[in-house]
């Protein structure tokens, strides 16, 4: 079978490999993995138990940098970390400096810049970007096309509906006074945000905040209430019935 694996590489028992897969040096993979045909693995990447690696894969990736660029790549960054019972879809791609933990399903296409943290039994879906330092806790929904953007901030039981963009440049990359500004969104536990919505730089949804479909949200959201609109407005308060206190069984 046509494969590179370094010599330094550890592999789990039961754990078993595609064809043209390439193992960089260190990396270490797990008890009953399966690893697809074509993954690349980068060095000193880890790899926990009863991980499914599809397809196309690419874990561990440094990041590029553009002459252009103002944010240079850094120097040392650490092997990506993926935890144990994670599912990853064909043609994703994982950056160094990545921390995924367990149960994660991560759909395939999707990408995660480097300097992210996720935490546990999220899924992220098709064709989903997660920028670079993004954290996000667990229990979160990212459903297909939605964009997440750079210094961003999510907490647990949050959901992205398809085709939801952020944003973390008021100044759209010009003004040098844009350097000391820059701030993602911050989703704080349980809320949401519906199809097809803009959120704008540096804005907070409280907990349980809910932003209706086709908003744009130029300002906070306050905790319990949904907003609708360009610019978003509130509407009125959360139904009580889908508050995430009502919900935790199901969520």
């Amino acid at each position: 079978m046509n494969q590179y694996i370094a010599s330094s590489v550890r592999l789990g028992e039961n754990t078993r490999l595609g064809v043209n897969v390439v193992l960089l040096e260190d990396v270490e993979i797990g008890a009953n993995c399966l690893i697809g045909n074509n993954v690349v693995i980068h060095p000193g990447s880890r790899i926990g138990d009863n991980v499914r690696v599809d397809d196309n894969c690419v874990i561990g990736k440094r990041p590029l940098s553009s002459p252009r660029s103002i944010f240079k790549v850094p120097e040392g960054l650490a092997p990506a970390k993926i935890g144990s019972g994670c599912q990853i879809g064909a043609n994703v791609v994982i950056y160094a400096q990545c921390e995924i933990g367990e149960r994660n399903l991560i759909a395939d296409l999707a990408t995660i810049r480097e300097n992210v943290r996720i935490g546990d039994l999220n899924i992220i879906g098709r064709n989903v970007a997660i920028e670079n330092f993004v954290t996000i806790g667990s229990r979160n929904k990212f459903e297909t096309n939605c964009y997440i953007t750079a210094y961003s901030e999510i907490e647990d039981y949050c959901f992205v509906a398809p085709c939801v963009a952020t944003s973390n440049d008021n100044y759209m990359a010009r003004d040098p006074e844009r350097f000391k500004h820059f701030k993602g969104i911050t989703m704080k536990r349980g809320a949401r945000i519906g199809v097809n919505c803009t959120i704008l730089p540096g804005k907070v949804l409280e907990e349980d905040a809910c932003v209706a479909g086709g908003s744009v949200v130029s300002r906070d959201v306050p905790a319990g209430k949904l907003v609708l609109g360009s610019p978003a407005k509130p509407l009125r308060e959360v139904p009580e019935a889908q508050l995430l206190k009502n919900n935790l069984d199901k969520s």
